[in-house]
């Protein structure tokens, strides 16, 4: 813990697992107080499209644990009336919010298995490409409304949007498909577009993409642990679980989002990064910050 966020407020929607919560961690290393918003809490999994266990609890107890003080709040991002109450919430207990991060997702299992990438838009089920526009971008645009607010309250605000692939990566790469395509390639332009919109006020809008994110179902998918993450690279592996392919070695952990966000929101010239779009590599360069392992890893220049 470097103490460089003590006294802020940072929301974090869609903290439950994978960069939402290595996010959440990095900011709570700092020492910022994290509001954990997501679906999947002990109380239930309130219409989360995993069936999985992490839990926006176990988010803010890992926050709290780092050194910063994590509070869980169930919310469904695609619900306006749960992210006003949020949002009438944070302003009564914190008056403002120094850092909010759009990380909400949801469509990891909707996206499909390699196996189903690269359906043209005409074969794929348009109910379920509506979904990963919905979970996508619609709950991307709601935080935003309600939550802004709060946010150029006071001078300094940053807003993170979360996507996959730099805007330069993804206007020239074709992205899963039509529906994943969209999605990826708009919350990059949504940092650039609330960045304008920001920027009278002092704030700044920045989309960060991860790398090879080693998220609890990436790591689940190669039958390995944070701890043993490297065996998933060994050929002929004894216990049956499969090889994962070369380049799964320049992977990170979500905390190396995490790590390169929270110094952005702690330098004072943070508004050098607004509407620009950049990976946690480049952060991790320019703040000279490493992963939980001691490297640096870049999957986007690596291959």
């Amino acid at each position: 813990m470097d103490a460089s966020l003590n006294g802020k407020v940072a929301v974090v929607a869609g903290a439950t697992r994978g960069a939402g919560r290595g996010i959440a961690a990095g900011l709570g290393e700092a020492g910022a107080t994290v509001v954990c918003t997501g679906r999947s809490s002990t109380t239930g999994n309130a219409a989360s499209d995993y069936d999985r266990p992490e839990t926006i609890e176990e988010t803010a107890a890992i926050v709290t644990d780092l050194g910063g003080t994590g509070i869980a709040i169930q919310v469904d991002h695609l619900e306006r009336d749960q992210v006003r109450a949020l949002a009438d919430h944070i302003r009564d207990e914190f008056g403002h919010v120094d850092i909010l991060v759009n990380d909400i997702w949801g469509a990891e299992v909707l996206k499909g298995p390699p196996a189903q990438w690269n359906t043209p838009i005409w074969e794929h089920d348009l109910d379920t490409g509506l979904r990963i526009v919905r979970l996508g971008i619609e709950t991307h645009l709601i935080t935003s409304h309600y939550l802004l607010p709060l946010v150029i309250c006071e001078p300094g605000g940053l807003l993170i949007e979360v996507t996959d692939g730099t805007a330069d990566y993804n206007a020239a790469n074709y992205r899963i498909s039509a529906f994943y395509d969209l999605v990826k390639t708009s919350v990059n332009r949504l940092a650039f577009s609330q960045g304008h919109e920001l920027a009278p006020h002092q704030g700044t809008a920045v989309a960060v993409t991860p790398g090879w994110l080693r998220s609890e179902m990436m790591l689940e998918n190669w039958g390995v642990t944070e701890e043993n993450w490297r065996d998933a690279l060994k050929a002929d592996r004894a216990d049956g679980s499969p090889t994962a392919p070369p380049p799964f070695a320049d992977s990170e952990s979500p905390r190396y989002l995490g790590r390169g966000i929270a110094a952005m929101a702690a330098d004072d010239d943070r508004a050098r990064w607004n509407q620009q779009s950049v990976t946690s590599a480049d952060l991790a360069r320019a703040y000279q910050i490493s992963d939980i392992d001691g490297t640096r890893p870049d999957s986007w220049t690596s291959g």
